[in-house]
């Protein structure tokens, strides 16, 4: 019986978990074939970047990853599908997003994966899968929910190959 999901509550008890959300996502998108909009929202230090380093090493990227604070966005075309981490925390106004022609980066089978989307409000497309990032004892939540059908696809799955005993 297939069980519609709206919402995933998963406990990530330290940074190895928060990675391993990420590398199961690139696992989902690689598979999917399609491209992925996934916004990850949450206080300074709550694992964004993070979970971003998971996904691209679970794309296959073997070097550092770190948050693009001051250059917008970091490209990983070298990745299956290309990949684009972006953070949003410095931006002044969202009409910089249109000079730098970000429009572009969200065509084809591109994952993007944005930091501080509400930077970028009215700019951006809406997302597939939204992550609130936020303390939860010694550890963090994740909250992934999916506002369209191609992450409500993927929703479930998530939830399938998240760790048994991690809580949903």
């Amino acid at each position: 019986m297939n069980v519609a999901v709206d919402e995933l509550r998963l406990y990530l008890k330290n940074e190895l978990d928060t990675e391993q959300l990420g590398r199961i996502l690139a696992g989902l998108v690689s598979e999917s074939g399609q491209g992925l909009v996934v916004f990850l929202e949450g206080d300074l230090g709550m694992g964004k970047t993070t979970l971003s380093r998971g996904i691209m090493r679970g794309l296959g990227h073997e070097g550092a990853v770190k948050s693009p604070t001051y250059t917008i966005v970091e490209p990983y075309e070298h990745l299956t599908p290309p990949a684009y981490h972006f953070d949003l925390y410095r931006l002044g106004d969202p009409e910089e997003l249109e000079y730098m022609g970000i429009r572009d980066y969200f065509q084809g089978q591109n994952l993007c994966v944005i930091e501080w989307p509400g930077r970028g409000q009215g700019i951006l497309p809406e997302p597939d899968l939204l992550v609130r990032l936020g303390k939860s004892g010694d550890g963090r939540r994740a909250q992934v929910s999916a506002p369209t059908t191609r992450g409500g696809s993927l929703l479930a799955r998530i939830g399938a190959q998240w760790p048994p005993g991690q809580g949903h």
